[in-house]
């Protein structure tokens, strides 16, 4: 072999060996690009989400976050379907009456350990809710039974609660006046039922951890890693695991950066992009993505503080606050935040009243928006509180994206109009809610959203009997309205009921509402049956599947003029059609 020759060989086995690497290099990289927010053959779904979850035990769990998880993972007595309907869950049949009701449970309903669910999981729930010492701040929520109310104020014990296994699988509810929504009610985590031994077993480490939760729901918790990520399974033993399509979903990213989730969701790591901002939105516009839009059902407010001990309990200082705040300033110059709404009361719009929608029928009244009045009511404030000038007030908010430029547009409007020092004091979210608990603010930036469908889960929160009325309002007459909407059966009475409590809101300055939050999201077309809704969990995936083959037109479902400019028209999904919302949305202890 000459030299040539033996060259010749040697550059074709490098040759091949270059063209075997670059065939490799060209799989690793394919493999590294791979999609996979989507797996048609294990039936895996893979989301983000914003939050770590702050409370997963549903008996005294308030935020948005967990109760997404507890959507998947627990089921109460009903649920809704995916029109919005309440239909069986735990129970199989029910009969509602004026003075109670009856539930008959599912023999097939069975915990994730594969022991059956019973009716004393209820008794056992519920009464742990009332139980003072539990300090649920959802306690208020059961006062329609006998004796819960009672109960929570420490005149009797929790054995007393109306409610009593009459068997294994038959649930007696006795309530203490008609409550025209209290099959809603029972579809609400707080009455989620507890299996009593596994809860003392893990005592204070309860629901703390994965392995420390049974489940009931279509699917458990298998994998929690704090502050990383979630996996969720579906649970063999689930009554009606024939009917759930898929078998996992998986969180492998938990932050809160609207943009973060779009580059998650470009990549296809992500299944969705859950809440774009504008600037994300831009950017789905310009690729063409299709764009979907709901109103989740959180209306946003600051809180005032109304303890003694606040400078936020002189009603002339909140009166000069509301009277400078204007709603369309900060959804459509400051936020710029897509779907959402600007609003001047309590109320959303996608509820009902008489006829028409509540907001219709009941317009909420408008602030002047009238800076030298403002300054007549500081001047008041001031000489009622014997100072000078109004001393520093603290303003907490979350430290998402939303929360820091709403407070820093608060900061910045009350320092000019009214010369006023805000201190904002910037928490994360589980945090925020801890010192929001603890009446550890002057102003707060709140949100609030639905836990069943009534005007009722929204105007009663400033009850003086209700511990998610954090900042301790109090005032008779409200009181006097909301239980007039609690007890009556009368569409008309109770509408006035809910006209008197806005008018109350306004007047007392209890609060200056902010927005009601809509969102604008994008979903992997082959994802179908995802509910984006108000009431049950949002996101919510117990219906999903995925389709194996990719069929989407390439425009986007939106006219993107109207989208980037709300105020031109009503957004898709803003509720202003009837049933449009009907069970759509849950609290929102919930971050902006």
């Amino acid at each position: 072999m000459t030299r040539a020759a033996s060259h010749r060989q040697r550059s074709g086995r490098n040759r091949g060996q270059w063209s075997l690497l670059l065939c490799l290099l060209i799989t690793v990289v394919s493999a590294a690009v791979q999609a996979t927010d989507l797996d048609y053959q294990s039936r895996t779904v893979t989301v983000a989400m914003s939050q770590e979850p702050p409370d997963m035990n549903a008996i005294t769990s308030t935020d948005a976050v967990s109760g997404m998880l507890l959507g998947h993972v627990m089921e109460g007595l009903l649920r809704y379907d995916p029109n919005g309907d309440l239909v069986g869950g735990v129970a199989q049949r029910w009969q509602l009456r004026d003075d109670g009701a009856t539930f008959w449970l599912r023999p097939d309903a069975k915990w994730s350990d594969g022991s059956p669910v019973t009716a004393q999981d209820f008794v056992f729930s519920w009464q742990q809710a009332v139980t003072p010492a539990v300090a649920s701040e959802y306690a208020s929520i059961l006062f329609p039974v006998q004796n819960a109310q009672a109960i929570n104020d420490g005149q009797m014990a929790p054995s007393t609660l109306g409610v009593r296994a009459l068997d294994d699988h038959t649930l007696e509810v006795s309530l203490h006046q008609p409550c025209p929504y209290f099959l809603g009610l029972t579809a609400f985590r707080t009455l989620f039922p507890v299996k009593e031994s596994f809860y003392r077993s893990r005592g204070s480490r309860y629901a703390a951890e994965a392995r420390d939760m049974l489940y009931n729901g279509p699917f458990a918790l298998t994998r929690w890693v704090h502050g990383a990520s979630v996996r969720m399974e579906k649970n063999p033993h689930y009554w009606g695991r024939e009917h759930v399509w898929l078998n996992r979903i998986d969180v492998p990213y938990i932050t809160e950066d609207p943009n973060a989730h779009m580059n998650l969701y470009r990549d296809h790591k992500i299944a969705m992009a859950s809440s774009l901002n504008s600037e994300s939105l831009e950017g789905a516009l310009r690729e063409r993505m299709q764009i979907k839009s709901y109103l989740d059902g959180a209306i946003f407010y600051i809180e005032f503080n109304h303890r003694d001990a606040r400078v936020t309990r002189n009603r002339n200082l909140r009166k000069a606050i509301q009277q400078v705040f204007n709603t369309d300033d900060l959804v459509y110059k400051v936020m710029g935040s897509p779907g959402s709404f600007p609003t001047y009361t309590l109320f959303p719009r996608w509820l009902k009243g008489k006829q028409d929608f509540f907001v219709r029928e009941y317009p909420a009244q408008k602030p002047e928006l009238n800076v030298t009045k403002a300054r007549a009511y500081l001047d008041k404030a001031k000489q009622e509180l014997g100072v000078a000038k109004i001393p520093p007030i603290s303003l907490l908010a979350d430290d998402s994206p939303g929360g820091q430029k709403t407070a820093e547009y608060l900061q910045t409007l009350l320092g000019q109009s009214l010369g006023l020092e805000i201190r904002v004091d910037m928490q994360i979210f589980k945090q925020r809610l801890a010192k929001t608990g603890s009446g550890d603010f002057d102003m707060v930036v709140s949100g609030w959203g639905p836990d069943y469908e009534d005007l009722l889960t929204y105007g009663d929160l400033f009850a003086s009997h209700n511990l998610n009325n954090r900042g301790r309002y109090r005032n008779e007459r409200y009181d006097h309205w909301v239980a007039v909407a609690q007890s009556s059966l009368d569409v008309a009475e109770r509408m006035h009921a809910f006209d008197q409590m806005q008018k109350i809101l306004f007047a007392d300055a209890v609060i200056v509402p902010l927005y009601e939050r809509g969102n604008v999201y994008v979903q992997n077309p082959r994802l179908q049956g995802v509910l984006r809704r108000a009431l049950g969990g949002d996101p919510n995936f117990n219906y999903a599947s995925i389709q194996p083959e990719v069929s989407v037109n390439a425009e986007t479902s939106v006219n993107p003029e109207s989208r980037l400019n709300p105020k031109t028209r009503i957004a898709p999904g803003s509720g202003l059609t009837p049933n449009a919302h009907r069970g759509a949305g849950v609290i929102l202890e919930k971050e902006p």
